[in-house]
């Protein structure tokens, strides 16, 4: 079962050329402008608004489009080295290059620890190369730093019910859709989760 975490794997390596980085990144003299605490803030809230958006959105097809948004958010990491290096690694990882993909972004994680998108590339990237225990420590960083991180969260849940621990794997997509409550795989495996697991008590 790879739908869930598919979903975040789909998104984040479609459209992500090198060239399309480097254009995402804030110009070095508004940068320049701007204390980096100002910067900071001012994402933090416009991050804010996008989940409370997000979490209020009954339209599955504008809730996705609200969670793209999200997604860009966090893909931009402040530094056009991390960045160029997160699009080789999306490269390299769209043409199964998984080796290459895996020192690019070793040496994100190592260059920026407080980049939770950085961890949860590579948590896709060890998920892919069916190391889930790699992948689920990924998870765990990311989400200590971005409690709100529904493609980790879905990637955990995955996880979980590929290895039989469904209880634990339904707990994880709930906890998804308190976040993203429009995520529709997410909806479709809590709710056959919960008829495999009320069968078995029954």
């Amino acid at each position: 079962m790879r739908s869930v975490f598919a979903f975040s794997i789909g998104t984040l390596l479609a459209g992500l050329p090198v060239p399309a980085m480097a254009q995402a990144q804030t110009p070095i003299e508004q940068q320049a402008a701007l204390p980096n605490q100002t910067l900071a803030q001012k994402r933090s809230a416009r991050l804010d608004d996008l989940f409370a958006s997000l979490k209020r959105e009954s339209n599955e097809v504008k809730a996705a489009r609200i969670a793209s948004l999200i997604q860009m958010q966090w893909q931009n990491s402040g530094s056009a080295t991390v960045d160029l290096m997160m699009g080789w690694a999306a490269k390299a990882m769209e043409d199964k290059k998984y080796p290459v993909a895996l020192d690019f972004l070793d040496q994100v994680v190592v260059m920026k620890p407080d980049y939770a998108e950085g961890w949860n590339r590579r948590a896709t990237l060890h998920f892919m190369m069916n190391d889930y225990g790699r992948s689920m420590a990924d998870i765990q960083k990311t989400l200590a730093l971005e409690p709100r991180h529904f493609g980790a969260m879905a990637g955990m849940a995955a996880i979980l019910k590929d290895t039989g621990r469904k209880e634990a794997a339904l707990q994880a997509f709930e906890r998804v859709l308190t976040v993203y409550p429009m995520m529709r795989e997410a909806q479709k495996q809590a709710g056959e989760l919960a008829d495999e697991l009320t069968g078995q008590r029954t």
